[in-house]
């Protein structure tokens, strides 16, 4: 099982740094509260200083979102509109343990960050324009087709994990209570994306070490080095 981006994609956005995490041996019996806090105060202390909408992670994918055709107001990468409801309500709903942490991480950093659970996904996943062709599914289970050149998230059997790329994660492989193997992304195209995507990767994967028995493999992906292969499952549980 691997994860790429395109060359397209590539091409077209070579700002892009985009760093991924995996891990086996998730479980929802674990509370992450503690371990959210500060990055919950980091993300307080941001937003005191002003809104969501000036930080520069914000404003880069924003510039990403209207060169891809979107209009960012009405699109958001997943980031912002964590922001944005933490600003309007000092917290955030509880979801699963790992979709809490990686929410507050999230929140921190400003930057996106998704989490898939694996044993939903078909073989490898490539992150590109859609053909049209591609099924997501929705929250509700709903099915659609994103647009043709719309970036998604791809898997071997034309399954589409996400909408608008950073925008919206698919129904199909949200993480739950019997989730267990899990691929993280996180994906930056600000100035200082280089430096903090690592940073991210590896707070994330410092969190996760501590709170449940699992070795995480990670990587920052470049175009140069854009596949990352996940390890076996034998490599991946802490022994």
């Amino acid at each position: 099982m691997y994860i790429q981006h395109s060359p397209a994609l590539w091409a077209d956005h070579p700002e892009l740094v985009a760093g991924v995490v995996h891990a086996a041996g998730i479980e929802p019996g674990v509370s992450v509260a503690a371990r959210a806090e500060p990055f919950y105060a980091t993300a307080r202390g941001r937003l005191s200083a002003g809104p969501e909408s000036e930080f520069p992670e914000i404003q880069a994918w924003r510039r990403t979102f209207a060169r891809m055709g979107l209009k960012p107001t009405q699109y958001r990468c997943a980031s912002e509109s964590l922001l944005r409801r933490f600003r309007k309500e000092g917290a955030l709903p509880r979801i699963h343990p790992l979709i809490d942490l990686c929410n507050a991480v999230s929140l921190a950093f400003a930057i996106p960050v998704a989490a898939l659970d694996l044993t939903r996904v078909a073989g490898g996943l490539e992150v590109r324009p859609a053909t049209g062709e591609e099924e997501y599914e929705t929250f509700g289970g709903d099915t659609e087709h994103p647009a043709p050149g719309e970036v998604t998230f791809v898997d071997e059997a034309g399954r589409a994990h996400a909408r608008r790329w950073t925008n919206r994660q698919s129904g199909l492989s949200a993480v739950r209570d019997a989730t267990t193997s899990v691929l993280i992304i996180a994906e930056a195209t600000h100035e200082t994306a280089s430096a903090d995507v690592p940073r991210l990767i590896d707070a994330l994967a410092a969190e996760l070490r501590a709170l449940w028995p699992v070795s995480p493999a990670t990587a920052v992906l470049s175009r140069h080095s854009p596949r990352f292969t996940m390890p076996a499952p034998e490599q991946a549980l802490r022994r």
